[in-house]
């Protein structure tokens, strides 16, 4: 037999005697790297979004815009279209802004005056109905979304009704809401949606109702990349133009992802740690086992390096499966998460090589980080040792038994399993600090205020970029709280095993199957009650790495409520586990242990 052979045999036959654990590895490992994954890929996949998009509208190199609609503004942007860089151009063309009202929602809205027959450079693409025509208007689509409008309802623009007679996507322009551009009250704060009416209806909206106007001009350069140096040649000219580049514009899209990253990327290593304290328990709760499993090896003339080759290729198989299928998940769902606002259109691009080599190592890490120790262990333990499992005598400390005994039996049983087993103990605090860690991150996310996008700020239209991080922030939490969840049922189970003998022991001197089961929930709650008040300093510090200088403060009363609701949540998780290891039979257990 190979040795290739005899290691995927032995390792396929220890998976299937120990399937719950192979499947929380790799379910812990694909919740951590799909999460990683996506926090790294978000820029380069709303980057993609936006050049296809460009590249299916003829989206301009440069935008070219002045305020006003005076003859000598004309005239400065029309020189630019004679200059020898730019081979193609569009307008100028007016941008009057205004308000608009839909089902009741008011929002900020800046319409752009183009031909009924669109030209080559700037070309929107229509999605659904049809171009613009005299008395009707077209949304873009993001900012149609938002309303909850489509083709055939009427919308209102500074007080006069439009049909929609058709909805369309641009690259000239951010997404929703950043239309405005350079807008009549600063541009980048100035939350719009973008509309298209035929010239001749922008400038009767204009001119009747003097609305603040900015024309524009869309060029199409003889070198794309060649932007800057563009910029830089015309930047003197006797009327003030702003120039925004296509590398801008892409960038301005990004506004909307700039907390998912951070939220994705610390996430992913929260749930990493969750994943190795997990799959550590289930490991440290298997030593015995595995030490015996090592002995056996040795003693039939496996050598060392095959031992250990075996029991770690079973943890990074299983690793590599779960990195295999987050990255999997985070192609699919990178598109939902870089284009929010559907302001694009096209295949969000898959993660990078370096982005993927990076995922792969994290997956490695864990399956490394979680078994290292009880493998060594295993190894350096002698053959005879390894074979001949004794119960080791506890150290007789008569103050230590005198002051023990004046305790109720449950919490007498608590503390001795978690001095027995401290390492589980760490393990465990270690798990509650991070689910409160998550916790308070998200309370402090919807703690903040959000201003509505819309005239004035007071529209009801909901803050797009405050929405899509708090969804984000609330998946992060579940995943991590599922994994949780996962971690101190499996803390309680393993704890019950190791301690099958002393807990019958117990109970033949008198102890009730209740006071049993307490005794294993206290062994968990214990070690979580320090966890728990550890982890909002924690959180709050880590959030302030990343907060804006003027966030607000979430209440004291929800960071309280959110330590006290795990450590209640931990107590109600273990209570089922210990209590099914309690009403184990007495001399099952002793015999179990003897055999």
């Amino acid at each position: 037999m190979g040795r290739l052979v005899l290691i995927a045999r032995l390792v396929l036959a220890d998976l299937r005697r120990h399937p719950a654990q192979a499947a929380m590895l790799v379910v812990a490992v694909t919740a951590a790297t799909a999460t990683f994954t996506l926090g790294l890929s978000l820029s380069g996949a709303s980057q993609a979004l936006y050049e296809q998009t460009r590249a299916a509208t003829a989206g301009p190199d440069m935008v070219a815009l002045t305020p006003g609609s005076d003859p000598a503004v004309t005239s400065a942007l029309t020189s630019l279209a004679d200059a020898p860089e730019v081979v193609a151009h569009h307008g100028p063309y007016r941008i009057v802004y205004a308000d608009l009202t839909a089902r009741g929602r008011t929002s900020n809205v800046v319409v752009h005056g183009f031909a009924e027959t669109p030209g080559a450079v700037n070309r929107p693409l229509l999605t659904s109905g049809h171009w613009v025509r005299s008395g009707g208007t077209v949304l873009e689509r993001g900012f149609a979304t938002a309303l909850g409008v489509g083709v055939g309802d009427r919308v209102t623009i500074a007080g006069r009704s439009y049909p929609v007679v058709g909805i369309a996507v641009t690259a000239a322009t951010s997404i929703y809401p950043g239309a405005a551009q350079i807008g009549p009250y600063g541009g980048g704060s100035d939350y719009s949606g973008l509309a298209w009416m035929t010239r001749s209806d922008a400038r009767t909206l204009a001119s009747s109702h003097e609305l603040p106007v900015t024309m524009a001009l869309d060029l199409k350069l003889r070198d794309p990349a060649a932007t800057e140096s563009f910029h830089d040649a015309h930047r003197d000219s006797a009327v003030r133009i702003n120039l925004h580049s296509w590398q801008f514009t892409a960038q301005q899209d990004l506004v909307i992802l700039r907390n998912s990253r951070p939220i994705l990327v610390v996430g992913s290593w929260l749930l990493s740690f969750l994943a190795i304290t997990g799959v550590a328990a289930l490991a440290a709760g298997r030593a015995a086992a595995r030490t015996r499993r090592a002995g056996l090896l040795k003693a039939v003339g496996a050598t060392p390096g095959l031992i250990g080759t075996v029991l770690l290729t079973e943890y990074l198989a299983l690793a590599l499966a779960g990195d295999a299928l987050g990255l999997v998940i985070a192609r699919l769902t990178a598109p939902a998460l870089a284009g929010p606002t559907t302001g694009r259109i096209g295949d969000a691009a898959g993660p990078s090589a370096a982005t993927v080599a990076a995922a792969t190592a994290l997956a490695v890490a864990v399956a490394v980080l979680s078994t290292l120790r009880p493998t060594l262990r295993a190894l350096r333990t002698a053959t005879v040792t390894a074979l001949t499992a004794t119960a080791h005598r506890p150290r007789h400390r008569p103050r230590l038994t005198a002051l023990s005994a004046l305790l109720p039996t449950p919490l007498l049983l608590g503390l001795r399993l978690t001095a027995r087993g401290p390492g589980r103990a760490v393990l465990q605090a270690c798990s509650t600090a991070t689910t409160v860690i998550a916790l308070v991150a998200l309370l402090t996310l919807y703690a903040q205020p959000e201003r509505g996008y819309g005239l004035n700020g007071s529209s009801v239209l909901p803050n797009l970029r405050g929405e899509h991080d708090r969804q984000l922030m609330l998946a992060v939490t579940v995943l991590l709280i599922a994994l949780a969840i996962v971690n101190t049922i499996t803390f309680t189970w393993t704890t019950a095993m190791e301690a099958r003998a002393n807990m019958a022991i117990a109970r033949t001197l008198g102890a009730t199957p209740g006071q049993i089961a307490a005794g294993l929930s206290l062994a968990q709650l214990l070690p979580s009650l320090p966890g728990a008040v550890i982890g909002v300093p924690l959180g709050s510090g880590l959030l302030a790495l990343f907060a804006a200088g003027n966030a607000a403060e979430t209440p004291s009363a929800w960071l309280l409520g959110a330590a006290l609701t795990t450590v209640l949540a931990t107590a109600a998780l273990t209570a089922l586990p210990a209590r099914l290891a309690a009403r184990q039979p007495v001399a099952q257990a002793l015999s179990a242990e003897t055999a």
